[in-house]
């Protein structure tokens, strides 16, 4: 059983979105944001940096003690390997799944995230740092768009966690002020991904 510290943030999803499409049996422990749950002794003792989400995964496959684990990346990375599913144990496609998924957590989710933050959330306007964000976000959606002219998921034939990553944060593409009409092929990745019952399933959670 995986206990999963969850708000319906991007970085949340990514790791319900995994779960259903696994099976892994798991639990929600919601996470209040704007009441300050992750600053509580209780949640700080499973994701020290304040951040969701984090899991507890009661039955690791060493057969010992609960494993818990912060970092959506890292996370993924471990119910993939916990499962044998969702990334590929051939040399090439594991190497780029692994690429593609830390250019999601390394660069694609905090650039948008602050994308977010200036335009939508900062107490004051600061027009150069909205326009650096935003410049950024529309170069970052090229490249996943050439990367998706090329295949038909981030990192090849198959569905993986580099996409279960990244469609989180597409998903509020409007508020990034993208127009996925400029990326079709982000588009039409985006739309596959969206009609997936895992991916309805889980954001039924957030509901």
């Amino acid at each position: 059983m995986i206990d999963l510290y969850y708000a319906p943030t991007p970085n949340g999803h990514k790791i319900t979105l995994f779960l259903e499409e696994s099976g892994l049996p798991y639990r929600l422990h919601p996470i209040d944001i704007s009441a300050g749950d992750q600053f509580k002794p209780e949640f700080l003792a499973i994701s020290p940096n304040n951040k969701i989400p984090a899991i507890v995964d009661t039955q690791p496959i060493d057969g010992g003690a609960p494993v818990s684990i912060f970092e959506s990346g890292a996370i993924l990375l471990y119910l993939a390997e916990k499962t044998g599913k969702l990334l590929s144990q051939e040399l090439r496609e594991r190497a780029s799944t692994l690429q593609w998924l830390f250019w999601q957590v390394g660069g694609f989710g905090p650039m948008l995230g602050q994308n977010h933050y200036f335009t939508h959330s900062a107490p004051q306007p600061v027009p150069y740092a909205i326009e650096r964000y935003q410049t950024e976000t529309k170069r970052l959606y090229g490249v996943l768009n050439t990367q998706l002219e090329k295949k038909p998921y981030l990192a090849g034939d198959q569905y993986s966690i580099a996409d279960i990553a990244t469609y989180p944060w597409v998903v509020s593409h409007e508020r990034q002020r993208i127009d996925l009409a400029e990326f079709p092929a982000v588009r039409n990745w985006f739309e596959r991904i969206r009609v997936r019952p895992a991916t309805v399933k889980a954001y039924q959670l957030a509901g």
